[in-house]
C-alpha cells in the first residue's frame, strides 16, 4: 500500500480543490451576440407593432429631416466585424435614446418591449467592444458615418431623429444580426 505523508497529502488535496475552482485555459467565450443571429418572432412582432403605431402618430405631424442617417452608400456586410460591432453600438445608442423620450401613454407602453430588447442587445454588444475591439480604429466608411451621426445629433430636431430611428428600426435589427454573424452577412 502506498503511504503518503501529511504535507504531500494536503498539497495534493489543495491542488485538486483549487483546480476545480480556478479555470484552466478555458476556450475564449464568444462575446454573446450569437443569440441575435435569429431574432425571436415575438421581438420582431413587438418592433413591427411599435413601428406601425408610430407611423400612425407620425401622419399627424410634418417632420422634415435634412440628414439621412440610415441611407448609406455602403452596406453593413462591407464592413469588418469590429466595424460592424461599432456601427451597431452607435445605432443602438441612438435608438435607445429616442425610445426613451417622453411620449403618449399608449405609445410608451407599446415601446417598452422593444426598448428592453434593444437595451439588452446594447449591453451584450458593449461586452464585445470591451473584450474584442478595445483599440479598434474605425474604417473610413464607418468614421464618416459616425461623424454624420454626431452632426445630426447637433443639428436635427429630436422629433426628426426619433422618426428616422423608429422608421429604420428593422435596418438596425438587420445590422445587429450582421454583427452577430461574425462572417459574411447578406
Amino acid at each position: 500500500m502506498l503511504r503518503l505523508g501529511l504535507v504531500p497529502l494536503l498539497a495534493l488535496a489543495l491542488g485538486a480543490s483549487l483546480g476545480a475552482v480556478l479555470p484552466r485555459d478555458a476556450p475564449k467565450q464568444s462575446c454573446g451576440l450569437a443569440k441575435y443571429r435569429f431574432l425571436a418572432p415575438r421581438e420582431l412582432k413587438a418592433v413591427r407593432v411599435m413601428k406601425e403605431q408610430f407611423e400612425d402618430i407620425m401622419l399627424l405631424s410634418n417632420c422634415q429631416c435634412t440628414t439621412r442617417l440610415f441611407h448609406r452608400k455602403w452596406s453593413t456586410a462591407e464592413l469588418s466585424v469590429p466595424d460592424r460591432v461599432m456601427l451597431v453600438e452607435a445605432e443602438l445608442d441612438l435608438t435607445i435614446a429616442m425610445l426613451g423620450l417622453p411620449t403618449t401613454p399608449g405609445f410608451a407602453q407599446t415601446r417598452q418591449r422593444p426598448l428592453a430588447f434593444l437595451s439588452q442587445a446594447r449591453e451584450d454588444l458593449r461586452g464585445c467592444v470591451a473584450t474584442e475591439t478595445p483599440s479598434h480604429q474605425p474604417s473610413g466608411k464607418l468614421r464618416h458615418w459616425l461623424q454624420k451621426l454626431q452632426v445630426a445629433k447637433r443639428t436635427e430636431t429630436t422629433g426628426c431623429l426619433e422618426a428616422s430611428t423608429i422608421l429604420h428600426l428593422f435596418q438596425v435589427l438587420s445590422d445587429l444580426r450582421c454583427a452577430a454573424l461574425r462572417e459574411q452577412c447578406p
